[in-house]
């Protein structure tokens, strides 16, 4: 076969790269640079003509892509070699001679410089590099025995053309960059190429790359299988800050077999692209599609007369449909529940995804998405949201539910972002956070959970208050669970984070309410601000806001004043402290500064970091009680009161003085509405320690018999119901709220729970 019908490449611009991409189809070898000395010397000849390529794919079933470093490397040796190439008459039999005064040992010059620079710099230029340092170092020292001048004039004239090749080598990006690994290093030995070169890897069914190889510098400090089959493993590097994040799914690991059979299925299904209709129902149309990509498996099985177990055909099933109607490796990645973002930043095709890891922090990983794939997800978020996302409108803020999981997508695109499009995802934990999680977590303590619950019961207001990732939603949806399931809960979002569906299915009487995002213009759905007005229609319900953002808040402060804040009412709000969350909701948003006073606590969530930068956890800084009598500012009138204030030391929250001498409006107002605590601070605070022993209890069972699901919501609301149930039974039975009796009780109870279980101390 003629060799142009075997090495086939073409050039793709796609955005800011320019794309060598070789078909390698016809040629027997597996695709590696690194590894085969044939496709280093045919990449570095066709970059000669090419010139400007940022990246090289070899196409052989799947993609394995060299990015703009790698090709760079390779790049400015193709240069060298072209650069030699256009001086070949410096090198010629004639010119060796030096004008005919050097004939000894010319044939044999002759085919060495030849040799290392029309075949040895193109498939081995570190063994070129080396074979030429040491062939330098054999003729000065063989001159030195030399008393002929005629000889010692040609050989030093062969080693100024030897040393000129040397030099050029030397001072390429690849020599430098293994120099010092090169003592005692053996010819042919490409193990040297093997860490320099890590191609991504893409098969053909998928537009995603992925750096399959495990970094050679790189320490393991943690794996762990996600799923069935993935496996994930965690580096850290001594020269760098972040971790990386290793992924190997099951979809990477698949036999050549498998591969052709994915990509035939994918072909075939590619023909029908969903409609807006089809993603109305995410869940069903997924579930079709499986049936469909199942029943069309097992026919391209039949006619290749190959052979597979049903659990291998579900699993080429389950990944097709992820290849199909689905996200990719972005479904992969958040199966792991340890992920809480996920960052795609652009310009696609050449950075890694990064992720916030809730051990590790900020990690890098081995994905690289295309643009293609980008463009993809962008069509099905369209469809799935129904709201724009073009040059008009480019930010799209949705949610996006996806098997065992659900996550808030926010996505940019140009002219806001100059280089493309980017994504970033933000993991919702399957069930609610609950205030005992909290505390296992030290987020926050006992008597701050105890506080809460009592405050929550008291129907009071409250914002939580924080950066972004500090968990204010989180803390928010754990603060919904301590709600009585008696009472009704609606809940106002943008974008649907809050876990109403889990809370529904644990017998929450809830309803969600979906409105217009802030960033969308021309939307045919029903403003934030309109959407609180509406729950006033609604009839008694404690109220709850994703996230109080612009004019919405003016509503809220309304909707507070005239009737509900006879129920809880909770939102969170972007501010790093009281005054920051008054500012922001009175001078930014434009609420009345009396308004702002229908506010009974701001609770304030930040991300305390280490020292070095390099570790973050999240902790309740502040829980502050906004007090009635001020006029214009609350700071300077000393209308904020700190019930609860962080101690770094300690790690924790402490309770103020003026919390501990029982100097706080809202809890006596609270306190005002029910008898056994009226005029009665000392009885209120014991109700307080009593609910905080609960909670502690509660966590102590789960640490103590290593079940920390114990600790989730379908427990903790068994936990917060008892409790309710008994002080009401105490209460009828003793005429006071007894704390010790209704602790004991509940502490019997909690026994009881934990042998139904089959849980011993």
């Amino acid at each position: 076969m003629a060799e142009k019908e075997v090495w086939n490449y073409e050039i793709i611009r796609e955005g800011e790269d320019v794309i060598l991409r070789v078909d390698c189809s016809n040629i027997i070898r597996a695709p590696s640079i690194e590894d085969d000395p044939l496709y280093m010397s045919k990449i570095i000849e066709t970059l000669a003509k090419v010139k400007n390529a940022t990246k090289i794919i070899l196409y052989q079933k799947r993609d394995y892509e060299y990015g703009l470093e790698e090709t760079g490397l390779l790049l400015e040796i193709a240069m060298l070699y072209q650069k030699l190439s256009r001086e070949k008459d410096y090198f010629s039999y004639e010119a060796l001679t030096f004008n005919g005064r050097c004939t000894k040992d010319v044939n044999e010059k002759y085919t060495y410089v030849q040799n290392i620079i029309f075949r040895r710099i193109k498939e081995d230029p570190i063994s070129a590099f080396v074979e030429l340092k040491r062939k330098i170092r054999d003729q000065k020292m063989f001159m030195q025995k030399t008393v002929n001048e005629n000889d010692i004039y040609c050989i030093k004239r062969y080693v100024g053309l030897l040393q000129y090749i040397y030099n050029l080598l030397e001072n390429t990006k690849l020599i430098s960059l293994v120099r010092k690994r090169l003592e005692g290093y053996r010819k042919g030995d490409r193990e040297i190429y093997r860490d320099i070169f890590h191609p991504t890897i893409k098969p053909d069914f998928m537009f995603t790359k992925l750096m399959a190889d495990y970094p050679a510098e790189g320490e393991e400090i943690d794996s762990y299988v996600v799923g069935d089959n993935t496996e994930i493993t965690l580096f850290k590097f001594n020269d760098d800050v972040k971790y990386l994040y290793h992924m190997m799914p099951p979809e990477f690991k698949l036999g050549e077999e498998k591969y052709e059979i994915l990509d035939m299925a994918r072909n075939i299904m590619a023909e029908h692209k969903p409609t807006r209709a089809e993603f109305v129902n995410p869940q069903r149309m997924r579930e079709v599609f499986y049936n469909i990509g199942h029943d069309l498996i097992e026919e391209l099985l039949g006619y290749r007369n190959v052979k597979m177990s049903q659990k291998e055909i579900d699993e080429l099933t389950q990944i097709l449909v992820r290849y199909t109607v689905g996200f990719g490796l972005i479904e992969v990645l958040l199966q792991d529940e340890r992920i809480q973002d996920i960052s795609i930043n652009s310009p696609l095709g050449r950075i890694p995804m990064f992720i916030v890891h809730g051990d590790y922090a900020d990690c890098f990983t081995n994905i690289v998405p295309t643009i293609p794939e980008a463009e993809s997800w962008a069509s099905k978020l369209r469809m799935i949201s129904g709201r724009p996302l073009d040059e008009a409108n480019p930010i799209l803020d949705t949610e996006l539910e996806l098997p065992g999981v659900s996550t808030r997508v926010s996505v940019i695109t140009q002219p806001l972002d100059p280089t493309g499009i980017a994504y970033s995802f933000r993991r919702h934990r399957d069930k609610p956070w609950t205030l005992p999680l909290f505390i296992y977590n030290k987020m926050i303590n006992p008597i701050t959970a105890g506080l809460l619950s009592f405050v929550v019961d008291g129907t009071r207001s409250m914002l939580i208050a924080g950066t972004r990732s500090s968990g204010k939603s989180s803390f928010l949806s754990s603060l919904m669970v301590e709600i009585m399931r008696r009472y009704r809960i609606i809940t106002v979002e943008d974008t649907l984070e809050l876990p109403t569906r889990q809370m529904r299915d644990l017998g929450f009487n809830i309803q969600p309410l979906k409105v217009a995002s802030a960033l969308t213009r021309g939307s045919s759905e029903v403003s934030a601000a309109d959407g609180i007005r509406s729950t006033l229609r609604l009839g008694d319900s404690s109220l709850i806001i994703g996230e109080v953002r612009s004019k919405e808040a003016l509503a809220l402060y309304e909707a507070m004043r005239v009737g509900a804040a006879a129920n809880v009412v909770a939102g969170t709000i972007h501010g790093d402290s009281p005054y920051g969350v008054f500012d922001r909701v009175v001078n930014d948003i434009g609420v009345p500064k009396t308004s702002f006073k229908a506010t009974d606590l701001v609770i304030v969530a930040n991300p305390i970091k280490s020292p070095g930068g390099t570790e973050r956890k999240r902790r309740v800084t502040q829980i502050t009680e906004v007090r009635k009598h001020w006029e214009n500012d609350p700071m300077l009138e000393n209308g904020f009161a700190d019930l609860f204030k962080y101690d770094s030391k300690k790690d924790q929250l402490v309770a103020t003085d003026d919390l501990m001498n029982g100097d706080s409006d809202i809890l006596k107002m609270i306190a005002a509405n029910i008898p056994d605590f009226a005029g009665d601070w000392d009885a209120m605070w014991q109700n307080i320690e009593m609910r905080a022993k609960a909670k502690k209890t509660q966590v102590d069972y789960a640490v103590k018999m290593d079940n920390l699901d114990l600790l989730e919501a379908p427990f903790t609301i068994k936990c917060n119901d008892r409790l309710h149930i008994l002080s009401e039974k105490v209460k009828r039975e003793t005429g006071t709220l007894d704390p010790k009796r209704i602790y004991t009780e509940w502490e019997i109870w909690l026994k009881s729970e934990m042998k139904k279980k089959g849980l011993k101390e």
